[in-house]
């Protein structure tokens, strides 16, 4: 019996943001995307959601303390 990972209590939102996204989401920031945190290609939701290397996936958390809470992750091969 399969069981999709994305479904899972523990596995936070996961999103591949397109090119406008990615824009407005770094445009205001003194920041290199080569420099945010990897995520690698053969991770279980990466490949759940299809992500290729140089996608940046917005990952969004759920926290008792901090509320939501956004992150956001390069694709690496």
């Amino acid at each position: 019996m399969s069981k999709d990972i994305l479904n899972h209590e523990l596995v936070p939102s996961h999103v591949i943001l397109s090119e406008s996204e990615i824009k407005k989401v770094f445009k205001d920031l003194d920041f290199e995307i080569e420099h945010l945190p990897k995520i690698k290609t053969d991770d279980p939701v990466v490949k759940a959601i299809d992500a290729k290397k140089g996608d940046i996936l917005e990952i969004t958390r759920d926290s008792p303390t901090a509320g939501t809470f956004v992150t956001y992750r390069l694709v690496e091969g």
